[in-house]
This record gives structure tokens, sequence and C-alpha cells, in this order.
């Protein structure tokens, strides 16, 4: 299993991203399983508030650009296997947190973004890495970024796959709190427990008010970058950026 699922405390379930060997990136298997642990926490009602974290030094580096070979249509792929779990936390009536411990890049960030509150260690960050590899943001975090950061922001992280500190994230409303790095899973999970001796139906129905307040156009958003990835991933940039990566060196773009 690439997912560790638990209940380390009362009404509380813990998701833990499991590959820490890649930085809990994804691939195929930890798609499937991260929506399966999902759907269960939302399925169980003992479980009334969620956590989700990512084991060792990273929250998610992203997309694991090695296991490419299991994408097939890009767009489907991010419409089916990525919106399931990306779908699952938002509609779920429970709120959920994202206990930052590290890294959160691509789809990694529109994994903590999509969260409903997060907890940050003060060493980790937030980057939308996509721009590095030829390709665009995903998931809708697009729509997520400009909602929080504003138009002009939210696209200079994108093109220029700044990383954005603990300081600046919790200043730009991108997480509720900052912490010790060591700190974040149990600030996280104390929290949780917390708000899961508040009245479930309350949080559930104020979660539903609320995203549909601020996620108007979410779905078109996410099917949209669906399409346009769907483009750039067939491009020679996009081969540049991923044999650069690996070969750890600087790409040579050239716009085709």
């Amino acid at each position: 299993m690439t997912v560790n699922y638990e209940s380390p405390k009362d009404g509380v379930a813990l998701i833990t991203l499991s590959r820490p060997d890649k930085l809990n990136a994804f691939n195929r298997q930890l798609r499937q399983d991260l929506t399966a642990a999902v759907g269960r926490a939302s399925a169980d009602d003992a479980i009334r508030a969620v956590v989700v974290t990512g084991e060792g030094r990273a929250f998610c580096a992203g997309a694991d650009v090695s296991a490419a070979h299991e994408m097939g249509n890009v767009e489907d792929v991010l419409n089916t296997e990525y919106a399931g779990f990306l779908n699952a936390v938002s509609s779920m009536p429970k709120p959920v947190i994202a206990a930052i411990n590290g890294p959160a890049a691509g789809i990694g960030m529109t994994l903590a973004l999509t969260c409903d509150l997060r907890v940050m260690g003060e060493g980790a960050y937030l980057m939308s890495a996509f721009s590095n590899i030829g390709l665009v943001p995903d998931g809708g975090l697009s729509f997520l970024l400009t909602r929080e950061i504003g138009y002009a922001r939210a696209y200079q992280l994108a093109i220029e796959a700044e990383k954005v500190d603990a300081a600046r994230a919790v200043a730009w409303g991108l997480v509720n709190r900052v912490v010790a790095d060591e700190a974040v899973l149990a600030d996280a999970l104390d929290w949780a427990a917390s708000l899961s001796e508040r009245a479930p139906v309350a949080l559930g129905l104020t979660k539903r008010a609320f995203r549909a307040a601020a996620q108007e156009g979410l779905k078109n958003a996410a099917a949209y970058e669906a399409m346009l990835q769907r483009q750039a991933i067939t491009t020679e940039d996009c081969a540049e950026g991923v044999a650069a990566l690996f070969q750890k060196r600087k790409p040579a773009f050239k716009g085709k």
C-alpha cells in the first residue's frame, strides 16, 4: 500500500501518503490508494475530521515523472484518477486538514490547497513546479491559487515555479498556521480532535455553504487545465524539461 490509514484519536482519521523514497510523488497506485482512503474516511460515521500528511521529509513532490508511462491520456487521468480524490476531499462533509510536513509541489500543492485547513512546518514550502518541465498547473490549481492570492501573484508563482516558504504562505493566506517542523502532525491531529467535538452536521453544512460560495467554477477550471495539459505534455519542451530533471541540469526550452 502507498497510503497508511489509521485513527490515532477518537473521531479522527489520519491519511499518510507513503512513498517516502519518492517524496510521496503520485504514481497510479498512490492515486488509487488515496482515493480509497479518502472515501473510507468520508463514509465512516465515526470519523468527524481528517488529517492528510506525507511520510518522511515531504508532503508530496507532485507527480512521479518516472512513472509517466502510466499516464496514458493525461487529460483522462486528470479528470478521473486525480479528480477522484480531490473532489472527494472537497465534497466530504467533514473538515480535512493538510499537515504540510515538507515540500508540497505540483499536484502535491494542489492537494494541500484542496484541503479545508492547513498546518505548515517552518521548513516546508509550496511550489507550482509545472513550468520547470514544460507543463501547466493541473488538478484545479489555477483556480485555487487565483482565489487565494489573486491573479498576478498566482500567475507569477505558476510561471516562475518559485518556492513559497512558510512565512509567506501564512501571510498570503495559503495556510492557516505555521508551527515547528517536528510539531506539524501533532498540531494538526490536536486541531482535528478539537473539531471532531463540534456538531458534525453543522460543520458539514457550513463546509458545503462556504465551498459553494468559494468554488464556483472549480470543476470547469480543472477540466480546462486537463485539456491544456494534454497539449503541453506532447511538446518537445516537456520532454526536454523531464530529461533535464533526471540529468540534474538546466533545461534548454525551444518553444516547440
